[in-house]
Order: C-alpha cells, then structure tokens, then sequence
C-alpha cells in the first residue's frame, strides 16, 4: 500500500500528536508523584518533629514521674496519630505505605507501653524497669524510622526527577530525529519537486521543452510531474504552430515581393522567346543557342526563387546540420530582398567558411525576422542593415550580428522584447511573436541572443552559436 504526500504528512504529524501527548502524559503523571513525595517527607519531617517532643516528655516523665509530661506524651502521640490517619489514603499505592504501617503499629505499642509504665503507680520495680527499657527502645525505633521515612522518600523523588530528566532528554532527541525525519520527507517529496518545476518552467519560457523524468513515487508528485510533461509537450505543440503561423505570416508579407522577383525572368524568357520566334527563319545557330541559354538561366534563377519559398514553408523536425552560414544568410536574403526599400542598403559580411550546427529552416526563420524588423526599423531612407559574423575559437562560439540605423528601441522596454506578444511596432503591424520565437529557436540552438540600441541610432541583434572548427558540412562534404 503506497500513501500520497496528504497521508504521509498527516499520518507524520498525527504521530508528532500523539509522541507529544504521550511524553506529556507521563511527565504530568511524575511531576504528579513528585508532588505527592513532596507531601509525604512534609508529614515525615512532621512525624519527626512531634517523635521528638513525645520522646521529650518521656524522658521528662521517666526522670520526675509528672502527670503533666505523661499527658503531654500521650497528647503528641495521639496527634501523630491524626497526622498518619491524613496521609495513609494518599500513599496506600506508594512503597512507603509499608513502611507507614510499621510506624502506626510502633506508634501504638509505644503508646501502649507508656501507658502500662503509668499504671504501675512506683517507680523503680524490676517490672517498671524492664518496661522502661522497652519504651525507651520502641522511642528510639520511631524516631529512626521517621528518619527514614524521610530519605527514603526523599531518595525517591531524585529516583523519579532523574528518571524525568532521563525521559525529556530521550523524547527531544526522539523528537529532533523524528522532525529531521518529517523536514527530509518534505524535503524530498515537496520542495525538491517544486524546486525542479520551477527551474524546468523558467527553461521551457527560454524554448527549452525537455520534460521532466516520472519517478515511481505513486504520489502526487508522480501525478504532478506527469501533468506538468503532458502540459509542456502542449506547450511545445503549440509553440510549433506558433512558428508556423508566424511563417505563414512572413509568406504573406514575402509574396507581394516574390510575385515581382519572379515577374522579372518570366519577361525574360518571354523577351528570349518571343526574338527567337521573330528571327528563326534567318537566325544563325549561335544566336538561338543565346537565347536559348538566357531562357536557361532565368528557368534557374525563377525555379531558386521558388525553391527557397518552398523550402522556407515547408514543416520539418528540428535538426541540427553542419551547414555553411553563408547558405542560410544568402537564402534569406534572396527571399526578403524584395522588401528592401530603395536607399536601405543590405550588407552582407558573413565568411564563407564559417561552419556550423545548425537547422537551416529555423535559422533562416530568425534571419527574416531580425531583417524585417531592421528594414520596418528604417523609417526613412537612407539607410543600411549589416550582417556580419566572425568565429571566436577561444571561446568555441561564432558571433552573427544584425545591425541597422533605424529608430532605435526605448531604454525601458529593451528587456521586454523578447517577451511573447510584446511588440514596440503599431496596432496591426505586429503580434509581438517574432522575437519571442527568434529566442526560442536560438535556444534550441544551444545559443544566446541579445540585444543592444539607441533611439535614434539603431538597434544591434547579437547571436552566439556554439562553434566547432573540425565541423565538416554538408557543402564542403560534396
């Protein structure tokens, strides 16, 4: 049978309840003890008291023989009496009941003989001799036994303190190791769980979507976890057709362009053709070959055009490729240049050699974006987006950066624009999704980017990629 955190916690505090009920229970039962010895050494040490006075006027009567001190004896022994009489109900389960017993029954012979020595009338004869030995024999029994009645409790109280002292130090220690216990389990069943979904939420916000391991704890943590992976396996889903919708999105602001982009070789090649079925009669061989080798050429550079549409629309797995950053930068700047305004000049600094992992359709994803947001960053012409990157080996990093002299960014909201639907464009112009999805694919990437600008100066996008000299690509491959 497998308890959930709940039962667990209740069952451990349930126990604490009762741990600290039993504890109080037998401390309350021998500070009660305590109390009643405490009780019983006062009537001791009274007892004590009036065997000695009754001892005094003993010893009074047997030197003068007065009827004062034989009544003043048998007044102190009847109260010691009394005293016992008060006392013998409360310690008739105690030990030193017996012992009580004994004192009484002494108590009442000595009482006896005294009375037996009055009686006698003379003084001095061999029978009131012998019963003066006894009574001073039986005296001094009472006044060794009140004494004893006195350590004996008295030893027991420190019997029973020490005890005390003995159980509180046992159950704190219990107590201790028992909470550490409970700390650990809530520890380990609560805070840890908590703990790791926070850290794997704050990694998920940054586009890392790997779900959390399901440990068999048969609990809610179990429960909790295994929600928390289906969410995030949502959350990844629908990021995906976050993406996708956005490069729909793109695809409707690139069509306009790519319908004038392909509008030119079309012309070309209906211009080639229609001069080949103009001169064929009387064409030579070397001038149709001409022609034919322009209409080529621009079948080519429409069918690159469309491929790299194609390619860009297509839904594919992330995967990571050696692959030239060249390619992808060239690509995406083929597809965005028709948006380019007349005046914005489009820089491209980017080695040819520069090698790395990447996955080529989310990377040119963040290159249309970076370059969008720069050319709608230029309010007006002139201007210039530069695309520069460099390897930093040291470092085992490549460095890509976006740079353009538009408005700029404010101050303030700098370290929100990476944030989902924040966007600093106007109402209908953006969703605030493309940076925010820019930073996911980076991360993805195993990458970082960041942001620097002055209003009224420009913005500057800096991407760091893991880099891998010995990376050999799939062009350098072939």
């Amino acid at each position: 049978m497998y308890l959930n955190i709940r039962q667990k916690v209740i069952l451990g505090f349930t126990a604490c309840a009762l741990a600290i009920g039993f504890i109080g229970g037998f401390s309350y039962h021998y500070l009660h003890a305590i109390e009643l010895k405490q009780h019983v050494v006062q009537i001791a040490d009274d007892l004590r008291e009036i065997v000695l006075e009754t001892r005094r006027y003993e010893k009074n009567y047997l030197l003068y023989g007065q009827d004062e001190d034989f009544k003043q004896n048998q007044a102190y022994t009847q109260k010691a009496l009394e005293v016992l009489a008060t006392i013998m109900a409360d310690v008739k389960n105690l030990k030193v009941a017996s012992q009580m017993d004994t004192f009484k029954t002494d108590l009442i012979d000595y009482q006896g003989l005294i009375k037996q020595l009055a009686s006698l009338g003379e003084r001095g004869q061999p029978d009131s001799r012998g019963l003066e030995e006894q009574l001073r024999t039986r005296g001094k029994a009472l006044v060794d036994l009140s004494v004893q009645l006195v350590a004996f409790e008295r030893l027991r109280i420190l019997e029973i303190i020490t005890t005390l002292k003995t159980q509180l130090l046992v159950s704190v220690v219990v107590f201790l190791a028992f909470m550490g216990f409970i700390i650990y389990i809530v520890n380990r069943k609560i805070i840890l769980p908590l703990r790791v979904i926070e850290n794997t939420t704050k990694r998920i916000a940054q586009g890392d979507f790997k779900p959390l391991p399901v440990l068999d704890t048969r609990d809610e943590t179990q429960r909790v976890v295994e929600a928390f992976n289906l969410m995030v396996e949502e959350l990844e889903r629908r990021q995906d057709q976050l993406v996708q919708g956005k490069k729909m999105s793109s695809l409707g602001v690139l069509t306009a362009g790519i319908a004038h982009q392909l509008n030119n070789p079309l012309n070309n090649i209906s211009t080639s053709c229609q001069i080949i079925l103009e001169e064929l009669d009387q064409a030579d061989l070397e001038f149709v070959r001409k022609m034919l080798t322009n209409v080529e050429q621009e079948v080519y550079r429409a069918r690159d055009i469309v491929k790299g549409l194609l390619e860009f629309s297509r839904v594919r797995e992330f995967s990571l490729k050696a692959i030239p950053l060249e390619d992808v930068v060239k690509r995406s700047i083929r597809l965005i240049s028709s948006q380019v305004p007349p005046g914005v000049d489009l820089v491209d600094e980017v080695p040819w050699d520069l090698i790395l992992e990447l996955d080529a359709q989310r990377m040119q994803e963040v290159l249309l974006n970076l370059l969008m947001n720069a050319i709608q960053a230029i309010k007006e012409p002139p201007g210039e987006i530069r695309i520069a990157a460099a390897a930093d080996p040291a470092h085992h990093e490549a460095v890509l950066t976006i740079e353009d002299t538009g408005v700029g960014i404010p101050k303030e909201e700098l370290d929100r624009v990476f944030d989902p639907f924040f966007t600093t464009k106007e109402v209908g112009v953006g969703t605030g999704l493309g940076l925010s999805i820019v930073y996911g694919i980076i991360e993805k990437h195993h990458g970082h980017i960041s942001v620097e600008s002055k209003q009224g100066e420009g913005t500057r996008f800096t991407i760091r990629m893991p880099y891998h000299p010995e990376a050999k690509s799939e062009r350098a491959a072939s």
